[in-house]
């Protein structure tokens, strides 16, 4: 009995050791700031729909994680000019998103005072445009492909157990995720001051400023 014990221990160490390694791996590469993060972080400390922020960023990073696990990434390398038109699209879209956060922060007092002192139910943003506003954010920056899909499902497939690595990383997701929007929307109630949400909006739209740039002349 003992000795079953053991040999049951000594299978589970390679599982468990390769599922830590994809957590973490995953956790890094998605922990830098990025339009998708700074989206979650906004909308958890609005405390709008963050849900449905978090649902669909989780979804999309298993999904993609899956495609690369699956080999899909070998497309990227070989279609270069998928990347650059997911590029331009990016860049355009969070030009935009940057415009709408500063008309936000510079729309007037009552805007500023209503979101801030927390909107209502029916006030709030529907669940379909939060949800079509992440996903923009997500699908339309290249750099989520080649964290996921490419890095990721590289990494993946240098291990027998590579589904057992990609679970990690995707289970890194789910957390990170979560995390972020929740732990926003704690905040809420410390950030109930107009002054204090036009700062917030003015730096939301210089990193979705700066992402842009930097995908434009990368």
């Amino acid at each position: 009995m003992a000795f079953t014990g053991r040999a049951a221990y000594f299978r589970l160490m390679p599982v468990l050791t390769l599922l830590t390694t994809g957590f973490l791996t995953g956790v890094g590469l998605i922990i830098a700031i990025g339009p998708q993060n700074a989206f979650v972080l906004r909308q958890g400390i609005r405390r709008e729909r963050v849900a449905v922020v978090v649902l669909v960023c989780v979804v999309a990073d298993v999904a993609l994680i899956a495609l690369g696990t699956a080999g899909i990434g070998i497309v990227f390398e070989h279609a270069p000019w998928i990347v650059e038109i997911m590029r331009w699209g990016g860049v355009v879209y969070l030009v935009w998103f940057a415009w709408t956060s500063i008309r936000s922060a510079f729309g007037g007092p009552e805007a500023l005072t209503t979101t801030a002192s927390g909107a209502t139910a029916q006030d709030k943003p529907s669940a379909v445009s939060v949800a079509a506003a992440t996903a923009a954010l997500t699908f339309l920056n290249p750099h989520v492909y080649l964290d996921t899909v490419v890095m990721l499902g590289t990494v993946a497939n240098q291990h027998e157990l590579r589904w057992v690595f990609s679970g990690g990383a995707m289970l890194g997701s789910l957390v990170w995720f979560a995390a972020l929007g929740w732990g926003a929307h704690l905040l809420a109630p410390s950030l109930r001051s107009p002054r204090v949400w036009r700062v917030i909006d003015v730096a939301i739209a210089a990193v979705m400023l700066m992402i842009a740039a930097k995908l434009a002349f990368a």
